[in-house]
This record gives C-alpha cells, structure tokens and sequence, in this order.
C-alpha cells in the first residue's frame, strides 16, 4: 500500500515557522505518511539540510520585510500588502495543480494564507488567532480567522487552559471554527550537560532587523565576562565558525548541534518570537528577551511573560549587557509537560475533502486590499 502523500508548507518570516513544523514533519514519516515540504527562501533551505531526503518545493516568496524603524513596522507591511496578496492568489494556483501533479491527500499549511484546498482535507497552524497590530487590530483578527474557517481545522501549538504561552494571541471566547490546541511544539530535547557557555544569543526574522541586533550585540557583548556562543540565524550553503575574543560565532546550526549548545549554555538571549519561546519552555531554559521592534505580537509575549515573573525583557534601542544582571529575579520557563497524540491529529488525513466555496475568501481578499491600501493613504 502507497503511502499518503501530505503537503507541509510553512511561512518564510525567519525561521521559527519552519522549525516548529520539524517535529510534524518527522511525526507524519513516523506514522507511515509521505511529507512534501513547501516553502521559499530560508524556511526552505533550512528544511531543506532537516531533510535532505524528502522532496522539497518552492512556493512564491511573500517578500516579508521590516521597517528600520521600529515604528513604521505596520506601514512597511501594508504597503507591501498587494505584493503579498499577488503571493497568496499564486500559490492557491500552485498549490491547485501540485494536489493532481504529486497526487496530495492532505495539506497542513503553518501560516501560509494560499495553500489550502477544499478537495483535500487541510490544516492551518497557527498562534494567532487574534493578529495584533496596534488600533488595526480588529480589521486584521477578523480576516486572519475568516481566512483560517476555510480549513478544515486550527491547530493551536499551545494548550486551552490557563496559564498557557500565547494568552489572548492563541484564544478566543467565541471561536467559529474548529481549534484543536495541540500543546507546545519544539523540536528539541532537555539533556543534562556540563556548562560550556555562560551566554547562548541565537538570532532570526527577516531583514534589516535581524542585522541590526546583530551589529548592535556583537560590539556590546566583548563587556560580557564570560564564555558566549553567538548564532547569527543566517542559513547558508556551509557553516561558518569564527572566534572573537570570547565569542564564538555561528552563521547558523543544524538541530542536533542547536539542541546540544542550548543544553550546554546557562543563560539565552534571544528575541521573543513564539517559536522560540516553545523551545525555552520544552527546555526550560532562563532567558532574557529583545522584541523585534514594531512587532506587536513579540512585544505582546515579552510583556506577558515579564509580568508573569518569568522572563525579563527591554527595548532593542535601551539594551544593555548590565540588564541580563535581572534573569536571576525571574523564575524562567518551564514546559508544560504535553503529549501530543500525533495518531489522533492525522486521522483527518484518512477521510477526503469535501468541497468549499471560494467565493468569500475572494470577496475578502479584496476587501483586505482596498482597507489597507485606505489605512496607508488616510496615514
């Protein structure tokens, strides 16, 4: 018997999409599926060195940028909203014609708004069931959870009750659509190692700010005392290991090495984007966090997780290496010790699609257009 072939498909904005799909990725071949890995940019060459035996595609880019300027954050990314929605509308075509080209069964889709089909059951992965962006909140929630109805189901990486990781991110009071939260997903494993490193800072997220922390720490931390491992988040052809006075630098790590060095090091700093939070949790690691700047739902999570006593945070702009004196007075992140039953999660895939209509998400693809295109304009 031919084994199903499913269609895995996460966003390129860093890596952190791409990296919590590595656990789904390796469950679906366990339980006797055939993954197909779609994606673009460095999501995909990631994937790419993960699995080097699996067929990999690409998938248009949704050339995701941010602002230099942390407060221009959402007006860079309505402006390049048609750019991204011109994205979309090509890969729903390319996605349309894989289904009979690789024979697909099944789609799991982490945040990438195109790749669905109603003639085969699909998955939408998300921790944002509300998008936060500041007093356009309301307008980009509600088309995030129109678009994410059309699927068959929500996966939530995170659980129901309280406390959870994502707070208001990853729940509503009223859903009108079917989540199931399926526990925190990483792709790492606590291990018990000798100290190597006093300070792990490991790096994602699209340009130029990506850059810019790493321009800004790798100067401030030659003040550190102590052993630092510094992981610059840039997937490139060949690893690339340089050492600076008492910094040892990484362009990028595969994940066994990425899971040894996290268990090797006492203390993380990092940006607070979700993934990255799973994998502090799954380790239960003390960190400290620099919000991308601009970023509502980072700046959202390292606000929750300081006032909840776990993990302090600042400013890109007001860092300073004195701050990481504060991670002692914080209780740090722990897991919370889920099961995901992956059995249970790809029945869905056993059964076939039935039909959607498409003609309300064309209605509000267009309608998110126009609505940006006026926010931008009335700026």
């Amino acid at each position: 018997m031919s084994k199903k072939n499913i269609l895995i498909a996460p966003l390129n904005w860093g890596l952190g999409h791409a990296t919590r799909c590595i656990p789904i990725i390796t469950a679906l071949e366990n339980q006797g599926f055939n993954p197909i890995v779609a994606s673009d940019g460095v999501a995909l060459e990631m994937l790419k060195k993960e699995f080097p035996h699996l067929q990999m595609l690409e998938l248009p880019s949704y050339e995701i940028e941010y602002a230099k300027n942390g407060n221009n954050f959402k007006w860079k990314m309505i402006k390049n909203t048609p750019r991204m929605i011109e994205a979309i509308l090509s890969e729903r075509k390319t996605v349309k014609r894989w289904i009979k080209e690789y024979d697909i069964s099944g789609i799991i889709s982490d945040n990438r708004l195109g790749v669905y089909s109603k003639k085969v059951k699909s998955v939408f992965i998300t921790h944002q069931l509300n998008v936060l962006t500041g007093n356009t909140t309301w307008i980009t929630s509600k088309l995030h959870q129109f678009i994410i109805k059309k699927y068959d189901e929500c996966w939530v990486p995170d659980i129901a009750e309280t406390p959870n990781l994502t707070g208001k991110l990853g729940h509503l009071d009223n859903p009108h659509f079917k989540i199931k939260y399926i526990g925190p997903l990483s792709r790492l494993h606590k291990k018990v190692l000798p100290k190597k490193y006093d300070l792990m800072v490991i790096l994602s997220g699209p340009e130029p700010q990506r850059g810019m922390l790493e321009e800004k720490l790798a100067k401030d931390l030659l003040e550190f005392k102590g052993e630092v491992v510094f992981i610059k988040g840039k997937v490139e052809k060949e690893q690339v290991v340089e050492q600076k006075a008492n910094i040892t630098f990484y362009n990028f790590m595969a994940t066994e090495e990425l899971e040894q060095t996290f268990n090797e090091s006492e203390l993380v700093l990092c940006r607070s984007g979700y993934t990255t939070v799973m994998d502090l949790a799954q380790l239960g690691k003390k960190a400290f966090f620099i919000p991308t700047p601009g970023q509502y739902e980072q700046e959202y999570l390292a606000k929750k997780l300081k006032k909840e006593g776990l993990v302090p945070y600042k400013k890109q702009e007001k860092f300073k290496i004195a701050h990481l004196l504060e991670v002692p007075l914080y209780r740090g992140l722990q897991s919370f010790e889920t099961k995901i039953t992956w059995s249970s999660l790809f029945n869905l895939f056993e059964g076939k699609g039935e039909l959607r209509s498409d003609t309300k998400l064309t209605f509000y693809i267009n309608f998110l257009i126009v609505s940006f295109d006026n926010m931008f304009h009335n700026r």
